[in-house]
């Protein structure tokens, strides 16, 4: 650990590709063994076990003994915005997400909330009917015409906001390069919409897709168009 500048250490431990490959592939949230992470990063088991001890020691995951097997996931939503916002300034312009196709680039999860086209023209769409207002630099707050939709998708306002983590964040898109929504609310929103089965995940992907259910729902109040 660099005591003086952390964050290059910090910046060491996402430089390296097998590394940011394991990271990529914890995005959604879900939880991987050793072996599953190896694979993703085309690395051996030896070698995975070295780069999640490093992923691990410099707090980037965190680890679930379970029986025999140990599950690594993302180790918290900053980690997950801040690998995503470092896709976005990663290459310029507007881009797919290397070898992700068209599906992910579309809707996706960034580890527990929407991401992708999908999420950013909801944001717009939040932001445009007055729904959300931006406040300070990087946070939304939500208006009362906002509150009463929400409601109406069966999420606790109230309880949300007694979080400790940030209420509504703005994330900077990996693909878009433009803010969709996190935080508490962000995450509540991606829950209902996955409980009400508007969105299913694409199987082995963190891609998701809108169902016909949930552009039912969501297209009439949104104006969402289908992914080209």
């Amino acid at each position: 650990m660099n005591a003086k500048y952390p964050i290059a250490t910090t910046a060491a431990l996402i430089a390296d590709p097998s590394r940011v490959a394991m990271l990529a592939s914890l995005l959604d949230g879900r939880a991987f063994a050793a072996g599953e992470l190896a694979r993703e990063a085309s690395v051996s088991a030896q070698s995975a076990s070295m780069h999640l001890a490093q992923l691990l020691e410099g707090g980037l995951v965190k680890v679930a003994q379970e029986g025999r097997h140990r599950y690594y996931r993302i180790a918290s939503p900053e980690v997950a915005h801040a690998i995503e916002a470092l896709g976005a300034i990663s290459t310029p312009g507007r881009r797919k997400t290397i070898g992700q196709g068209t599906a992910i680039s579309y809707a996706r999860t960034c580890y527990d909330h929407l991401a992708g086209e999908f999420a950013v023209r909801l944001t717009g769409a939040f932001l445009s009917k007055g729904m959300l207002v931006l406040r300070g630099e990087r946070e939304y707050d939500l208006t009362p015409s906002g509150e009463e939709l929400l409601t109406r998708w069966q999420i606790d306002i109230d309880m949300l906001r007694k979080m400790r983590r940030s209420f509504a964040r703005r994330c900077l898109d990996w693909t878009e390069r433009r803010d969709h929504l996190a935080g508490a609310l962000g995450a509540a929103i991606c829950q209902k919409f996955l409980e009400h089965h508007w969105i299913k995940h694409h199987p082995n992907s963190r891609a998701v897709r809108v169902t016909s259910a949930g552009r039912q729902h969501l297209e009439p109040l949104l104006q969402l168009s289908s992914p080209s």
